[in-house]
């Protein structure tokens, strides 16, 4: 068998497929690149049992092959080549030749046989939204999935398909993202729960064109500009997200979202290590935020301007948690929703686009005094 290709060409695949092979794997086979050339096409995939990736070009060859080479040694050997033209030519004893301009380098190669399976998706369910979306989604929602793996669902991000629009949802128990996508509608109502793994990897595969998304009762595939990818579903219920979300929050304090995130970020500074805790002193046009560190003997306080309409109050939360909420939302102004100091605090942007809407919800904790 014998083919050729561009370097560069071949990085960029390569580069595609690299994430889906495991670093550390108790299955060897995992460890390499799955080769397959038939009638044409060179298909390249990888996978940990957990994710696929699988990508596909045009070369001409001479006959059909399938076979399993090393991953990370043949994608460092290429992407360590200038722009060449590459031979790749099958030898005697499982050995494969790249021939360029100035070197020839053999590889090992193994047979096929031993190399798992790829999932194959139903296609009779299709979903079609832009990259550009999709990433925004899991952007704004991927950081409040729980760390935890004593309840598995919550460590993913759920996909709700509703006839209000395609919501994606995290939570960890102290905070929860819940962001609607208006424009993908379902008359079906079904939840679907990608892992922390895939949404990382898959982000950094989004682009601006379009992706058709294919559902299973067990996995998930995912068709890019440029190939395929799949995810195993975590196979779990979802907690009962909405009956968390309080309905009476009355009292609302808008404010800056810069100011405040500049404020938060010093007050990270002096929270005690073991709380890490903020407290919010609210009056009608000042927020008195405050930190103190009572083991070190600092601590901190500053005053932002805001509205607010209720009682004032004391309220407080962890810190970290209140610094990644205000990361994550892109508006000049957000508001507070709070009833008590005791009772989850909504929070949203005061901007966003009509086919979208967002809420965040956090957790407050105790104030020591």
């Amino acid at each position: 068998m014998e083919f050729k290709i561009n370097s560069k060409v071949l990085e960029k695949l390569l580069s595609k497929i690299i994430p889906a092979v495991p670093s550390r794997t108790p299955m060897p086979i995992l460890e390499n690149f799955l080769f397959e050339i038939k009638d044409g096409a060179l298909t390249v995939c990888a996978t940990d049992l957990e994710i696929a990736l699988r990508s596909l070009l045009n070369v001409a060859a001479n006959e059909n092959i399938k076979m399993v080479v090393p991953a990370r040694l043949l994608y460092d050997i290429i992407r360590s080549l200038d722009d060449t033209q590459i031979t790749f030519k099958t030898e005697p004893n499982s050995k494969l030749k790249l021939t360029t301009d100035n070197g020839v380098y053999n590889l090992s190669y193994s047979p096929s046989e031993d190399f798992p399976e790829i999932p194959e998706v139903s296609r009779e369910k299709e979903i079609s939204i832009s990259g550009t979306d999709l990433k925004k989604a899991f952007d704004q929602t991927a950081f409040a999935m729980s760390k935890e793996d004593m309840r598995p669902a919550m460590t993913g991000t759920l996909l709700e398909f509703t006839a209000d629009g395609l919501k994606f949802v995290t939570t960890d128990g102290h905070r929860l993202v819940k962001y609607i996508n208006k424009s993908i509608k379902s008359s079906v109502s079904e939840q679907y729960i990608l892992p922390e793994r895939a949404i990382s990897v898959l982000s950094k595969q989004l682009g601006e064109g379009d992706v058709k998304i294919y559902l299973s009762k067990t996995h998930a595939s995912f068709i890019l500009s440029d190939g395929e990818f799949i995810t195993r579903l975590i196979g779990e219920k979802y907690p009962a997200y909405s009956s968390v979300i309080p309905l009476e929050n009355e009292n609302l304090l808008i404010v800056g979202k810069t100011q405040l995130q500049s404020t938060i970020k010093r007050m990270l500074l002096f929270s005690a290590s073991t709380s890490k805790q903020v407290k919010f002193s609210i009056s009608k046009s000042n927020l008195l935020v405050s930190a103190e560190d009572v083991d070190h003997g600092s601590d901190a306080k500053e005053n932002v301007l805001c509205e607010y309409n209720g009682d004032e109050m004391n309220i407080g939360f962890n810190t970290s948690y209140v610094n990644d909420i205000l990361t994550h939302l892109n508006s000049e102004k957000i508001t507070f929703k709070l009833h008590s100091p005791t009772k989850a605090s909504i929070v949203e942007p005061n901007e966003i686009d009509e086919n979208e809407e967002l809420m965040m919800l956090l957790m407050p904790v105790r104030l020591n005094n």
